[in-house]
């Protein structure tokens, strides 16, 4: 693992108005840092049904992708976000052997969670991106929802930000 990796947990999807973009939400775990990053509605859909533990009838495509990794003996070690360019966010998944493929942030996020396999964001991404909250708890939350309520893809974009919402660049 590269030293200037931090683990985050994956807070949820949460939807910026009035477009209703979905944002997917990390947050650093040893720190207080949050990172948004828009994606695409079907990977939205992807993390969320995951992470409320609903089981479709049928496998979605990462359900798939989770089988085959499994099925081939080749497991999803750590999903890793690497960098930001021109908005948009880099991630890459990194198997046995440190065997790496990159991969938009929000199919691998859906992997991973599908895997057990942890997410690391960049130390640099998260100095570039990142958003610190007071601490607070419930507080923390509320102040968080409101700046999602307020903010765009575009505030980020001069400072090579989030992802553009819409999906190709998730």
């Amino acid at each position: 693992m590269r030293q200037n990796m931090r683990e985050v947990d994956v807070v949820g999807i949460r939807f910026e108005e009035p477009e209703y973009a979905p944002v997917l939400v990390l947050k650093e775990r040893d720190g207080g840092r949050y990172v948004p990053i828009w994606i695409g509605a079907a990977e939205a859909a992807a993390i969320s049904l995951q992470q409320q533990g609903v089981r479709p009838e049928r496998p979605l495509t990462h359900d798939l992708l989770a089988t085959l990794l499994e099925t081939f003996s080749h497991p999803l070690e750590r999903v890793e976000i690497v960098g930001v360019s021109e908005g948009t966010f880099l991630a890459e998944m990194v198997f046995d052997a440190g065997r790496r493929v990159s991969a938009r942030p929000s199919d691998a996020v859906a992997v991973a969670l599908r895997t057990s396999s942890p997410v690391l964001v960049s130390r640099e991404v998260l100095d570039e991106v990142g958003l610190s909250l007071a601490e607070g708890g419930e507080e923390e939350v509320e102040a968080f929802r409101e700046f999602l309520d307020q903010v765009s893809a575009d505030d980020f974009l001069e400072g090579d930000g989030p992802e553009e919402p819409g999906g190709s660049t998730s």
